[in-house]
């Protein structure tokens, strides 16, 4: 249990480090988004969540995603390398795979 605590706090501050280099956030709004990334992966590997993000052109999304294993089809093809400004999750609405900016994560339920 330490170390899962261990790496989700060394995942936490990379993440907020990227937020601040990357997007300009002040260290404290980083850490917040951090934090709300954390639990709406947590959350996503659990079941079905509903969370808001922005899109690129502007608009708020409201969608239900999951990344929990027997509720998603399986993937075929190449690996993809990790994009860790990148949230990506199953739509359940559309039936495929969808992807995010971090920065962009509003509200999570």
């Amino acid at each position: 249990m330490a170390t899962n605590f261990k790496n989700q706090m060394s995942e936490l501050m990379k993440q907020s480090w990227m937020l601040v280099k990357v997007y300009g956030f002040s260290m404290a709004d980083a850490m917040k988004q951090a934090w709300q990334v954390l639990k709406l992966k947590v959350a996503l590997k659990r079941g079905v969540v509903k969370f808001y993000y922005q899109k690129l052109d502007g608009t708020i999304r409201t969608a239900w995603g999951t990344l929990k294993e027997g509720l998603i089809p399986e993937t075929k093809g190449t690996e993809r390398k990790n994009n860790e400004s990148l949230i990506t999750y199953y739509d359940n609405e559309k039936a495929s795979y969808r992807s995010f900016k971090v920065a962009n994560l509003i509200k999570v339920g």
